[in-house]
């Protein structure tokens, strides 16, 4: 018979938010691969059928996101796809989408700063598994009550972060009047060993009575000084090189006058 081909090594599972994506390698020469995905309890699924490639989009076949899955990723020759022989293959660790995607970034749809009340207002990360009616289901409605949101909030310009937990997509805060915050937040699966903390969002800052100090810092302040204290000198040295100019003129015509009256 033909030399074993090949099997799949450094097998991975990647998943965000529910979109998974299994990688493994090497790059196949002279054969193929076909990715095959088992459930305890479902059917196999076949993904990426005679693929080149060292990775495949198994989303669509993980739907059941509370089931636990492996991977057999056979390789073939297309001529031996129609045998009855098993093709060599290898198989992945275990995944259970609901307990391992990683949670992704939040959106910050809305804030504000009134007064000592801090306003956000954030939405969830949507899945590739849409309802029946074509919208595309939130990582809220399939965590249900066990995402929770954690705010984390700080004085601009300061190294001292807050925190609060809230189930609901806004956050409302206490904070110093006039002084401006930043912030980010952070989904969280309190009930998970691993991947508890998702991806944090894009930290943003309020405005609230903002300067031009505040926004550029010592910079500014340098630069100005330094034009006040470049004022100052000239104020200083032009009058007196124009007063020792006009004494020299006046010197200068003096003598000139002396000079003619001896001629």
């Amino acid at each position: 018979g033909d030399e074993q081909l090949p099997t799949a090594v450094n097998i991975t599972w990647s998943s965000i938010n529910f979109k998974t994506i299994l990688q493994w390698q090497p790059k196949p020469s002279g054969y193929f691969y076909t990715v095959e995905i088992h459930g305890r309890t479902s059917d196999v699924k076949r993904k990426c059928i005679l693929t080149s490639e060292t990775e495949c989009d198994v989303t669509d076949a993980l739907r059941n996101v509370k089931e636990t899955y492996t991977a057999h990723i056979l390789s073939v020759r297309p001529a031996e796809m129609d045998n009855f022989e098993e093709p060599p293959f290898a198989v992945s660790e275990k995944f259970t989408p609901y307990s391992q995607t990683v949670i992704g970034k939040p959106e910050i749809k809305d804030y504000s700063q009134k007064g000592s009340k801090l306003n956000i207002v954030f939405k969830d990360p949507l899945t590739p598994y849409i309802f029946p009616n074509g919208s595309f289901q939130s990582i809220q409605d399939i965590f249900q009550h066990d995402l929770e949101y954690k705010l984390y909030y700080w004085k601009d310009q300061s190294s001292g972060k807050k925190d609060v937990t809230t189930k609901s997509r806004n956050f409302e805060v206490s904070v110093d009047s006039g002084k401006n915050y930043c912030f980010y937040v952070q989904g969280i699966i309190p009930s998970r060993r691993e991947n508890r903390n998702g991806q944090e969002s894009m930290v943003l800052c309020t405005s609230e009575g903002r300067n031009v100090l505040d926004e550029y810092g010592t910079e500014v302040f340098i630069i100005l000084a330094v034009i006040a204290v470049a004022v100052i000198t000239l104020a200083i040295v032009l009058p007196v090189v124009l007063c020792k100019r006009k004494k020299a003129k006046r010197a200068r015509a003096v003598r000139e006058k002396e000079l003619l009256n001896g001629v």
